[in-house]
């Protein structure tokens, strides 16, 4: 049987144990002591993590039902500005009193610890690619400014070199077009009078 250590995320069921039928709910406030998630967003080290717990005795184990509220920082990957997200997410997982392969989590002297279990959940939450808003123009390739500072900026268009002789060919039948045009419009006028 593992140690138990306490941890913020700890929660006591002594009263419950062996009573199927009880249940107890609490409010948990924790903060988080290693930070979940990666290098572009995560729940930060000493973020506060606020959990609703619902504990039911079962024959089995304590069910434990939980709606888990925090905040993830982290960075737009467009435009690399500091983005902050509301995390919510619901967890509901039996600890079983006896160790057993049909279940993840244990009763562990007479306490279930929600830590694993809320990481797992929390960071199954966190955006993959997170952006500041979903139109985010990100930054210009060029000078590294943020592009939504500059609404106005029109981006420079760049021919590929291999299409630089059909440009040319663009520009002749553009010079034949308005040629023609004039000609038409001179031959209108004409008409008219």
């Amino acid at each position: 049987m593992p140690n138990f250590i306490a941890t913020p995320f700890t929660v006591p069921v002594f009263d419950l144990m062996h009573r199927p039928g009880e249940e107890r709910e609490r409010q948990l406030d924790a903060a988080v002591s290693e930070g979940f998630g990666n290098a572009v967003i995560a729940v930060r080290d000493g973020a506060l993590v606020h959990l609703d717990v619902r504990l039911e005795s079962l024959h089995d184990g304590i069910l434990v039902s939980a709606d888990v509220e925090t905040e993830a920082i982290g960075e737009c990957v467009r435009c690399l500005d500091t983005v902050t997200l509301p995390i919510e997410v619901e967890i509901q997982e039996l600890f079983a009193y006896s160790e057993d392969e049909a279940f993840d989590y244990t009763v562990i002297d007479d306490h279930v610890d929600l830590e694993p279990l809320v990481r797992d959940a929390v960071v199954l939450a966190l955006p993959f690619q997170p952006v500041c808003r979903p139109d985010c123009p990100g930054l210009d390739p060029e000078t590294g400014d943020r592009l939504a500072d500059f609404p106005d900026r029109k981006p420079k268009e760049v021919l590929d070199p291999r299409w630089s002789a059909l440009a040319g060919l663009a520009a002749e039948t553009t010079d034949l077009t308005d040629v023609e045009g004039s000609a038409a419009s001179a031959a209108d006028r004409e008409k008219r009078s």
